[in-house]
């Protein structure tokens, strides 16, 4: 491990310890993770005792899944499941590649996002709990639910959101489904996640970390949400840095054969 790796273990293991960490996060979806760049969080994340949780591609993104069983993730994200159809895709997909055994061990959540799934809210919850195995919970994205509704993200923290939020929120616990929240996750956004948790919230998260809703409720919550934008900032600079020195690895190289090749061509 490299110096930036040392200081985003350091912030995890204090997450754990005290300001309610569960987990930290990737994405083949918007964010694109690459595999190498998975297997440095899942070991940032093993070291430190968290869990992982993976977004994968979309509904039926059945290769996303078996990767997902290979690097052992404990929270796998379907997203933009608009329709009962959909979300049943998604289920049979997990399904077909999890073992009932092995499903024991790995919560299945997809996302509703768009006000196309929320108004589907109530068949969506029928399929959620009988199609199949099921489904374990549902992650309410709110940025790209404000910005389905044309709103913008200016919009997120605002009580008509939150509203929305706490409409699935309800449906998740009298369904026994978890909840979780994401998106626009800032220090502006402590209040309405309380407002939430008061009906019904287990975790929320940043773009890398997962929190226990719990942690609403310390005193060190700022300290948290600061912490997790110090690790995201420490994660993409060390994206850089790796990326960029692949990139340079082969540049003597490249001027050695360039040169041996401008020989060869003026001899001819």
């Amino acid at each position: 491990m490299n110096r930036t790796e040392l200081r985003m273990l350091d912030i995890l293991l204090q997450g754990k310890e005290e300001l309610g960490y569960v987990g930290v996060k990737a994405e083949f979806e918007a964010e694109g993770t690459r595999t190498d760049e998975l297997l440095r969080l899942l070991e940032l994340a093993r070291k430190a005792g968290l869990n992982v949780g993976l977004k994968i591609g979309g509904c039926e993104a059945v290769r996303d899944l078996m990767e997902s069983k290979q690097f052992g993730c404990e929270y796998i994200i379907a997203p933009m499941v608009e329709t009962p159809y959909a979300l049943s895709k998604y289920i049979d997909a997990k399904d077909n590649i999890y073992s009932k055994e092995e499903q024991q061990y790995t919560d299945f959540l997809f996302n509703i996002e768009t006000r196309t799934a929320f108004d589907c809210r109530e068949d969506m919850f029928k399929v959620a709990k009988n199609h199949g195995g099921g489904v374990d919970g549902v992650v309410f994205g709110r940025v790209d639910y404000c910005m389905s509704m044309g709103t913008g993200r200016e919009k997120i923290n605002t009580p008509e959101v939150s509203l929305d939020v706490k409409v699935i929120s309800e449906m998740c616990l009298n369904s026994g489904l978890q909840l979780v929240t994401g998106g626009g996750v800032s220090i502006d956004a402590v209040d309405e996640l309380k407002s939430i948790k008061s009906v019904h919230l287990d975790r929320f998260e940043t773009r890398k970390i997962i929190f226990d809703a719990g942690c609403l409720n310390s005193s060190d919550n700022t300290k948290a949400l600061v912490n997790a934008v110090e690790f995201e900032l420490l994660w993409l600079k060390n994206k850089r840095e790796y990326y960029s020195a692949i990139f340079q690895e082969d540049n003597k190289r490249i001027e050695m054969l360039e040169s041996r090749w401008n020989v060869l061509i003026g001899k001819n």
